[in-house]
């Protein structure tokens, strides 16, 4: 376990930024470990892998990459470091296998090496029964292999994966853990930047920044293990809980509240003096056992609270029980593909419905269908009352949309692109302008507003496509992994926001790779290979995963083990 990286005293600032991207950072990564780089969208994980792997200059401070300095001896280094980017880098017009021969040609892997390098990759990866498939019409996991094998060759001795699981679901992300975790044993160090929380705590080290500034650095266990003792479970029936969530998360004494199963997650604050020890909650809360997350939670202060100004600007509309999406045997193909096979849904008025499965199942195809923007090739569709098949505008009126890749006009800025979308929804005059202003207040976008939409940092994207779906008082909104690729703060934030339309009446549909949040939802759908083979609450799809050796499976076990059971 020799060390890899070298960090000391690392600043990196960038032009007209208020502050240091990266301010005197420090740490040493080993050998044969993998390192996590965690911290809250904008903390400069994504700049400091950029600096490691050469690609940016330090104002101050000093990088070493095996004793080398990453920018005056690149050509030394070429050969070393294997960097998988945060976007998908790869040619989408090229097949799999001939983005592994540029890659290969980029760093001299030839004859016999490149052949049997070929071959142990595409096993490694499972990919040799794709190799003819153009890159962009892989699944979310399968590009995340192919970009993970391409950063494989020539054999590296330190890799570089920035956030490789977002978007990506549980199956993909595990098989891409035990890949790299058998990458670690045979010695390579690995710098492993995630969004996902549970990932972080089984990196053998993290490094935690925040604005530029390191918080912590060393084993996750030691940050989880500060929590002792101030985790607890609040046992709340499923028609009070989101009333009784905003409730615990306004209290001055609780630092995070969440939903987890039938309970409410709560963190207590910390105490000082003779009271730290003796932490107390609720009569019939049960102590739980801390977790990396709520350790991040706390050293970052814990989630805003307060509630969500979308209370104020969405029109209440009356919950009477109406069925408002209902779909009968909605099928769609492509040529010989269908991509979303005889799917029945009814969702109720005010509903959080979980549409869940792998990459690939067939989610947005649905999701798209729903919201008019693709035509079924068979079945019926039909949301908020109006025939999808044959009145798709009209439907529109009352449908917010927030797409799963951000779908914006990137070269227009905030300000535009908010009253192009408002313009869109059919509002004008004084009400354009009031709805323009009650997002920019609520999403916290005012700074932001001469800003181009493609310049906005991660979390300020999705805030802003979420801004665009509810200006117009939408009675259903369909939100396509909302949340992925952002922090576990901001997504408190998001789920606030969801919470507070559903209080109005709103009928929220949603996709997401995060198994917590799937406890959100009132009723989950879970798709597999075009087709919906699991429905009910969340506890319903718990209970049909227990098993003999798991007597109390979470939502990734369920997900998983439906997913195997079904055969297809």
């Amino acid at each position: 376990m020799s060390p890899a990286v070298t960090i000391t005293d690392l600043t990196r600032l960038f032009p007209a930024a208020p502050k240091p991207a990266l301010d005197r950072v420090s740490a040493t990564i080993r050998t044969g470990r993998i390192t996590g780089l965690a911290g809250p969208d904008g903390a400069g994980k994504t700049t400091l892998m950029r600096l490691i792997a050469g690609l940016l200059k330090p104002d101050s401070g000093s990088i070493r990459v095996f004793g080398s300095d990453p920018v005056r001896d690149a050509a030394e280094l070429r050969g070393v470091i294997g960097y998988m980017p945060q976007k998908f880098g790869l040619y989408e017009d090229l097949t799999v296998i001939e983005n592994l021969t540029l890659h290969a040609d980029l760093r001299a892997v030839v004859g016999r090496e490149r052949d049997e390098t070929f071959a142990r990759l595409l096993k490694f990866t499972d990919l040799a029964h794709f190799t003819g498939r153009l890159a962009g019409k892989l699944s979310g996991g399968m590009k995340q292999k192919l970009g993970l094998a391409c950063a494989l060759l020539g054999a590296p001795r330190l890799l570089l994966l920035d956030e490789p699981g977002v978007g990506v679901d549980p199956i993909s992300r595990r098989e891409l853990w035990r890949m790299v975790g058998d990458l670690a044993d045979e010695g390579i160090a690995i710098i492993w930047s995630t969004a996902y929380l549970d990932e972080a705590e089984r990196c053998d080290d993290i490094l935690l920044l925040n604005e530029g500034q390191p918080l912590y650095a060393g084993p996750p266990r030691d940050l989880t293990a500060r929590m002792n003792g101030r985790c607890f479970l609040l046992p709340v029936p499923a028609e009070n809980r989101r009333i009784r969530l905003a409730e615990l998360a306004s209290r001055p004494e609780i630092l995070d509240a969440t939903i987890q199963a039938q309970n409410i997650r709560v963190l207590i604050r910390a105490k000082t003096g003779s009271e730290s020890a003796h932490f107390k909650f609720e009569t019939g809360s049960a102590p739980a056992a801390p977790r990396f997350e709520d350790a991040f939670m706390d050293i970052l202060g814990g989630a805003k609270t307060g509630a969500s100004a979308l209370t104020h600007i969405l029109r209440d509309i009356p919950r009477d029980g109406a069925t408002v999406i209902e779909t009968r045997d909605l099928t769609r193909t492509f040529g010989d593909f269908t991509a979303a096979d005889r799917i029945n849904l009814k969702i109720k008025r005010g509903e959080i419905y979980g549409l869940l499965g792998p990459n690939g199942a067939g989610k947005s195809t649905t999701f798209r269908m729903l919201c008019g923007l693709l035509t079924p090739t068979s079945g019926e569709a039909r949301a908020a009352g109006i025939d999808l098949r044959h009145s798709p505008a009209r439907a529109r009126q009352r449908i917010g949309y927030m797409a799963q890749k951000f779908s914006l006009y990137g070269q227009l800025t905030v300000a535009q692109n908010l009253a192009f979308f408002s313009g869109a929804y059919g509002l004008h005059g004084a009400g354009q302008r009031d709805a323009i202003d009650a997002v920019t207040n609520c999403f916290h976008l005012a700074q932001y507003h001469g800003i181009k939409a493609d310049a906005l940092p991660l979390g300020y994207k999705q805030r802003l496509a979420l801004a665009c779906a509810v200006m117009h008082s939408p009675h259903i909104l369909f939100l396509d992994e909302p949340t992925s690729g952002i922090d576990p703060v901001t997504r408190r934030e998001f789920w606030t926001h969801i919470n507070a339309a559903v209080q109005r009446g709103v009928t929220v549909m949603v996709t997401t790779h995060f198994m917590d949040e799937a406890e959100y939802c009132d009723r989950i759908g879970l798709i597999h290979r075009s087709k919906l083979i699991a429905a009910g609450a969340p506890e319903d799809l718990k209970s049909q995963a227990v098993t003999d050796e798991n007597r109390h499976p979470t939502m990734e076990d369920a997900f998983i083990t439906l997913i195997e059971r079904s055969g297809l």
